[in-house]
């Protein structure tokens, strides 16, 4: 039945409906994503307070006694360090949490940008813990350093535990560095990240029996225990508790599976009371279907079609890996969500004009924002970039969307230096196609390369960075 419903439903339905969003939600009386009054600078505060409340807390439990001599001071660049690591492990953990509130406040990839860096920050601190920590011992005792780290390693078995964190972390760097990303699929990448929880897990161990907080500073031990209890939590709640809860109200089933186009098709997933599924057109969740596809694998697809609280429709395109096995789902097979994440979407709009700018694949969340944002007739305009005419996926329901919404939609398909004359997303093009581009909102979706290209040029052409909206799907 959806089969044949696909290029209905979900157009007329949003028509005459727009008084809808201003009670209850979206366009189809779905309810909006709870928001909370949080800002970036106070998180940020928050996150640097208690960074420097850590070393202050270092101070006070005599740190900078040890800074009269080198061994000392060795010492006590090994305990800053692995106070500093520790702390940006614990915050890297919170960032990847899937929390709400700092999806909410940054886009769930400026947090994967964010933890990336963190994560790099964090090994390099504990190779320097490790690196000055025993140099500072070997030199009070007069040992070599490889002889001062066999001992330890050898003697103490709460620095072996070290150790094995250690080179987790490095096996995480390494795995994370892009020429290695390259190498490496999606899934076998995110199973090895698995290991991050296991390293802070041996490296908790490893503090409890020497950490200077731990055995000398009841407050301080207080302080440390709630971090790593904070951080787990938000881990149990965020990942574990919310999706199991939500897929089990809402009893996600797969209910039709569409071919789009060549190594493309669109999945409808049904379920119980979706009209309660809080979702905004533009955000995508992450996906698991169960079955032969495995319950352990989870994909991030958008939604391609504006929640309606009848069905959820993703798109999913042919790029190897697991995608191409995802291109025979099977029908009535259950599915378990997480999310929804994302903040391309309505609430980044500072302006009544919307250009929409959907490159590839990347058409599924603007295709659903077409649908979806509040517009009156030539407030909304899409340019949809394709090599081929084949490779435009829902042509037939953005030509009925434009007509309905009156919206622009320029196609533009073919090759660069073949079927194209020049770049047709540079700066003089843009500006050709959409004049007013400057006074506009600007959606971005696409490739990563495409959309590191187009941000510049839209600045050149006087648009400000706050009316430039996107978001990497890469890892």
């Amino acid at each position: 039945m959806l089969a044949m419903q696909r290029e209905v439903t979900s157009v007329p339905l949003a028509v005459g409906r727009s008084d809808v969003a201003a009670h209850t939600g979206n366009r189809y009386g779905v309810p909006f994503p709870r928001t909370w009054s949080v800002h970036a600078s106070e998180l940020v505060a928050i996150a640097i307070g208690n960074g420097l409340l850590i070393v202050g807390m270092w101070v006070r439990h005599g740190g900078l006694e040890q800074l009269g001599s080198l061994a000392g001071i060795l010492t006590a660049t090994g305990q800053l360090t692995a106070l500093s690591g520790t702390y940006l492990a614990l915050l890297g953990i919170i960032l990847m949490s899937r929390s709400p509130w700092l999806d909410q406040v940054f886009g769930t990839d400026r947090l994967a940008w964010a933890h990336r860096w963190i994560g790099f920050a964090t090994v390099w601190l504990i190779v320097a813990h490790f690196t000055f920590t025993t140099a500072g011992y070997a030199m009070g005792i007069g040992l070599s350093l490889f002889d001062e780290a066999v001992t330890l390693i050898t003697t103490y078995p709460y620095v072996l535990l070290a150790a094995v964190a250690l080179a987790l972390f490095v096996m995480l760097a390494v795995s994370s560095i892009r020429a290695a990303r390259r190498r490496v699929g999606y899934e076998t990448w995110f199973g090895l990240h698995l290991y991050a929880y296991l390293a802070v897990a041996l490296g908790f161990a490893h503090q409890l029996v020497v950490g200077s907080d731990f055995s000398s500073d009841p407050v301080a031990r207080a302080y440390w225990i709630a971090l790593y209890a904070f951080a787990a939590a938000c881990v149990l709640l965020f990942r574990v508790g919310q999706p199991l809860h939500l897929s089990l109200r809402h009893r996600l089933r797969v209910a039709s599976v569409i071919s789009e186009g060549p190594g493309v098709v669109s999945v409808y997933v049904t379920g119980r009371d979706l009209d309660r599924l809080a979702v905004r057109a533009g955000q995508f969740f992450q996906w698991r279907f169960l079955g032969r596809h495995g319950w352990w694998r989870h994909h991030p697809f958008s939604l391609s079609a504006a929640p309606n609280g009848q069905y959820l429709r993703l798109t999913i395109k042919d790029l190897g890996d697991d995608t191409r096995q995802l291109q025979h789902v099977r029908v009535g097979s259950r599915v378990l969500v997480e999310g929804p994440y994302g903040a391309l979407t309505a609430a980044r709009r500072t302006r009544q004009r919307v250009l929409l700018v959907a490159c590839g694949i990347g058409i599924a969340p603007l295709r659903a924002l077409l649908e979806d944002l509040p517009a009156g007739p030539g407030d909304l305009t899409l340019i949809y970039r394709a090599r081929r005419q084949e490779d435009l996926v829902f042509r037939g329901e953005i030509d009925t969307l434009a007509r309905l919404r009156g919206a622009a939609v320029h196609c533009i398909v073919g090759r660069r230096g073949v079927d194209l004359p020049a770049d047709p997303l540079d700066a003089s093009a843009l500006g050709a196609l959409v004049p007013d581009v400057r006074d506009r909102d600007i959606y971005l979706c696409g490739p990563v390369e495409m959309m590191d290209v187009v941000r510049p040029r839209l600045r050149s052409l006087g648009v400000p960075a706050r009316q430039i909206h996107w978001e990497r799907f890469d890892y």
